[in-house]
């Protein structure tokens, strides 16, 4: 086995209280007591390559995940050997929420690039909410803001031409950047033209179309993967139908 890279043990060494995305992930509200506890429960892993599965559909839902850096999508196997994009998952976002009822991962996690993940396995979980309150709150605090964020761009690409589902994924990145403290006018996209088709029902290269288009009208400025929000007023215009 590779020797560890001391960037990879720092990121293991670093406690819940002392993380960049505290305000974000579970420890909010949680006092220094239940954070020491906390910190004991959850798993700090190395980096997972890109690529790389984080839990495949169907396999046992033991631990509930948060990316503490890098990007993850989220998919259903197809039977041709394809995929269908449920989502993706930014540093601060839980992955494994979905598997609580049935007890199996109904999707598959494949890291983007390179990331890290805070693992809590659900048993520790479930024996600490009975030692720090607070801590399920919290959980149901998550949940309920997923579920809006997924309701909201559903809503804004239901029935939507493809220019406008484009436009609605890109404001829902912005947002999303700015809650962590991130640019919220310029980010890379860690998914690639074919991923952001798959998610919202287009052709890759109607995606590729699509940012052509709107570059040339000045409302974002695009480098590869690097994407600047040139004109956020006028997105939400575009959006808007105007």
């Amino acid at each position: 086995m590779a020797q560890e890279t001391e960037a990879a043990a720092d990121v293991r060494k670093v406690a819940c209280g002392a993380c960049t995305l505290a305000q974000l992930c579970l420890p909010v509200g949680i006092d220094e007591a239940g954070l020491t506890l906390l910190d004991h429960a959850i798993r700090r892993h190395r980096p997972i390559r890109r690529r790389s599965l984080l839990f495949q559909a169907g396999q046992p839902f033991r631990s509930l995940y948060a990316v503490r850096s890098g990007s993850v999508k989220t998919f259903l196997p197809a039977a041709d050997g394809g995929e269908r994009i449920t989502g993706f998952r930014l540093p601060g976002e839980l992955l494994g929420l979905d598997a609580i009822h049935s007890g199996r991962h109904p999707c598959a996690a494949r890291a983007l690039e390179s990331t890290s993940v805070c693992e809590l396995p659900f048993e520790r979980f479930e024996s600490l909410c009975g030692d720090v309150p607070t801590l399920l709150r919290r959980m149901l605090r998550i949940m309920s803001q997923e579920i809006l964020q997924e309701e909201g761009l559903l809503a804004q690409i239901s029935n939507r031409s493809g220019e406008q589902r484009l436009v609605a994924f890109l404001l829902n990145l912005s947002a999303r950047f700015r809650r962590r403290g991130f640019s919220a006018r310029e980010f890379n996209l860690s998914m690639s033209r074919a991923d952001i088709g798959n998610y919202l029902g287009l052709a890759k290269e109607t995606v590729s179309r699509l940012f052509a288009r709107l570059q040339a009208e000045g409302l974002i400025q695009v480098a590869g993967r690097q994407v600047r929000l040139l004109d956020e007023l006028g997105l939400h215009r575009r959006l808007a139908g105007d």
